[in-house]
């Protein structure tokens, strides 16, 4: 099985390093934009990205198309990833950073303003992906994948009458009927925020009082939890050795598919709302190729392989053009209304909250005991 658990939006805690980054430089936009035509290249491509998140034979099928090499070395966090690049020299041509380290590398200068008309199928990026808060009007980035954070669980020890709630993991009375069969991630920004919503309150909340609230939500939940879990979570759902975990929405659908009986599975994001998170494609600022990177994107945002990508990941794709070539049972998981119970208007993107990302981490630290 593919392994998704690390490559999902910004939840890691963003180091202190990084958080100055963000909140330091005022040179949005200082890198040059690469002067390009549509489908040139200028080199091998030299690709830094999460592990597992592209077919390699997507990649050797764009080597074979443009007479160029590709290679790709893997990282298991933004904040591993963002040194590297930040200090220059690094020789990668394209990154893949989650929507709020997106931000965070634009305002530092670490990535080049995209040049739009080397990448016509920028047109086929949704509506909703087009001028994210992370970087307006979508000058240094594309969009790659995006998915949500939510519940799964097993109707056969749950059934199929529960309450839609974040409760089924923080309400005492609820969670108590599964103590010892239930998993919270084991991350700060997501559990957090979780416990955030259920509260009522943003995921992207500065106020130390809602933050304290949720500490001891998360606190008073550590008594009903078999673990605080990112890497198996999914795995410990459908073994049977849990029956609810917080978890990441292409990590329990593949693990559904897998499942000896999958219909036996639901997952879903609360009626209280959850986290919506984007991870994009960017070019460093001193990349040596950054020629064969905007043809890289473009190929990327065909209808053909942004299928393709998604096909092979099991998350959603913000390519409206790809839509058609989706596997069709990734096509009922990703739009089923049933999924995001609150509706979209209560999913939220995790943000940079600046010195106050510290808090976060201190809060969940206590949380865990």
């Amino acid at each position: 099985m593919k392994s998704r658990h690390l490559r999902r939006v910004a939840t890691a805690t963003v180091a202190i390093s990084l958080v100055a980054a963000s909140c330091g430089s005022d040179d949005d936009g200082a890198a040059e934009q690469a002067s390009c035509e549509v489908g040139e290249t200028d080199g091998d491509l030299a690709i830094f990205n999460w592990a597992e998140y592209i077919d390699p034979e997507e990649l050797d099928a764009f080597s074979e198309e443009f007479g160029i090499g590709v290679t790709m070395d893997s990282y298991d966090s933004n904040e591993a990833m963002q040194p590297i690049i930040s200090a220059g020299n690094s020789g990668f041509d394209l990154i893949v950073p989650s929507s709020y380290m997106t931000g965070i590398m634009i305002q530092a200068g670490d990535v080049q303003p995209l040049n739009r008309d080397a990448i016509p199928n920028l047109s086929n990026v949704m509506d909703d992906f087009a001028d994210p808060a992370y970087d307006p009007g979508g000058k240094f980035s594309a969009p790659y994948q995006w998915g949500t954070t939510g519940i799964a669980l097993n109707t056969a020890v749950v059934g199929t009458d529960f309450e839609p709630t974040w409760g089924l993991i923080f309400d005492p009375e609820l969670a108590g009927e599964y103590s010892g069969q239930i998993t919270l991630l084991n991350d700060p920004r997501e559990t957090m925020g979780a416990a955030l919503k259920y509260l009522g309150y943003s995921l992207n909340t500065t106020s130390q009082d809602e933050l304290d609230e949720a500490e001891a939500l998360v606190a008073a939940a550590r008594g009903n939890l078999a673990a605080f879990d990112t890497d198996q979570a999914d795995e410990l759902l459908v073994s049977g050795e849990t029956a609810i975990a917080h978890g990441y929405s292409g990590d329990m659908f593949v693990q559904f598919l897998e499942a000896d009986d999958p219909a036996e599975f639901v997952y879903f994001v609360p009626q209280e709302g959850g986290a919506k998170w984007i991870d994009t494609v960017a070019i460093p600022a001193d990349a040596p190729h950054p020629c064969s990177a905007h043809t890289f994107i473009n190929w990327l945002l065909t209808a053909e392989h942004g299928a393709a990508l998604s096909n092979w990941n099991y998350y959603a794709t913000p390519n409206e053009a790809a839509l058609d070539g989706l596997d069709e049972e990734l096509v009922v998981f990703i739009t089923d209304p049933n999924v995001v119970v609150g509706g979209e208007d209560s999913l939220e993107q995790y943000v940079d909250t600046g010195d106050f990302e510290i808090n976060y981490t201190d809060a969940f630290s206590q949380a865990k005991g």
